[in-house]
């Protein structure tokens, strides 16, 4: 599919798949040659790879489509392998656009043909990733271990109809200068979307924040944490996207390495995010601690059918916040009632001040 295919079907269509619409009655759907769940029984659910079968998916695209939040999953039994209800499945299939649909927005492409979708050189497709204008959803290693990155073709084609100027003719400077002094901001912009979409999974602060926490190294982590006692609980409440991290050992540690923020500004971001999320974690509950009960300190679980949207984290593009409020402008909340600011507690130091 071209571009110019892709612009027009997405302007001439009128579908759009959702994951987990909580307004249908639950009852309302059921796969075909089921029944209803009986009242004070718990929804029929299927296994991960049943699903994906109904649905015409691949099992890789069936879990980017969870990942995702196009479909929604519920924990299996004891805590094991994700299920999704049948009623789920049916509406999914009852969409005017099933299956094409559904296929279409979890199909993903490399740079050779994202470039060809756009109707650019893969040389220029490059230049745009890196310039963070395209951002890829996942990854793989290829038999060098090298990372290459996948991006969304229904994004690709959304970024054409958006950014039309920018597939031809000279690159704007401020974008010019960026790529000459070698910025690459592909895993910054797979990273802050990944953490987005866990915070989607959970409301629970103490998840939140570990999510926050996830994207910072052990040394930035302890300054802004000093507890270790809440530094062991961050760890212990994480949420990890549904179907677990990559299996092969390389893939892990490669996933670990791209999720820890690298240029100052994200550092700093994610920071003062961590902050301010204990702060709302300390509210709601303190963080175990040994010889604590553990009744009173039980962590909700994640609900993996949440649909409540968290406060959106500002673009990558855009840089950290001032570190000084301006002149006459008093930044009260930034302040703890023990008088100490927000940059103190975040452990920052200049590196001129050693």
């Amino acid at each position: 599919m071209t571009v110019k295919e892709a612009i027009r079907a997405r302007t001439g269509s009128a579908y759009e798949v959702r994951g987990g619409d909580e307004s249908r009655d639950e009852g309302e759907h059921t796969s075909p040659g089921t029944s209803a769940a009986t009242p004070g029984t718990a929804p029929p659910t299927v296994a991960a790879g049943r699903a994906a079968q109904e649905l015409g998916l691949r099992r890789s695209e069936f879990e980017l489509a969870v990942h995702l939040g196009l479909i929604a999953v519920t924990a299996g039994p004891g805590g094991g392998r994700p299920r999704v209800h049948e009623r789920e499945i049916a509406r999914l299939r009852e969409d005017p656009g099933f299956p094409d649909g559904l296929a279409e927005r979890v199909r993903t492409v490399g740079t050779a043909e994202g470039a060809a979708l756009l109707g650019i050189v893969p040389a220029r497709f490059t230049r745009l990733a890196r310039a963070g204008c395209v951002s890829p959803v996942t990854f793989y290693l290829n038999r060098y271990r090298a990372v290459v990155w996948l991006y969304l073709a229904d994004e690709l084609a959304s970024f054409a109809v958006r950014e039309p100027e920018l597939l031809a003719g000279r690159t704007p400077l401020g974008m010019r200068t960026m790529l000459e002094a070698g910025g690459d901001r592909r895993a910054r912009n797979w990273r802050s979307q990944r953490i987005d979409r866990l915070l989607k999974r959970t409301t629970d602060p103490w998840a939140r924040a570990a999510v926050e926490a996830s994207a910072l190294d052990s040394a930035h982590l302890a300054e802004v944490v000093e507890d270790p006692y809440e530094r062991a609980y961050l760890a212990r409440v994480r949420p990890e996207p549904v179907f677990g991290r990559p299996g092969s050992v390389a893939a892990r540690e490669t996933m670990g390495e791209l999720m820890l923020a690298d240029d100052p500004d994200e550092i700093l971001w994610r920071r003062i995010n961590l902050t301010l999320g204990l702060d709302l974690a300390r509210e709601e509950r303190p963080a175990p601690h040994p010889g604590d009960d553990p009744g009173a300190r039980t962590t909700p679980a994640p609900d993996s059918t949440s649909r409540v949207a968290p406060p959106q984290a500002p673009p990558v593009t855009e840089t950290a916040p001032p570190l000084v409020p301006p002149a006459g402008e008093r930044s009260s909340g930034l302040r703890e009632p023990g008088g100490k600011r927000l940059l103190a507690r975040l452990g920052w130091r200049r590196r001129s001040d050693g």
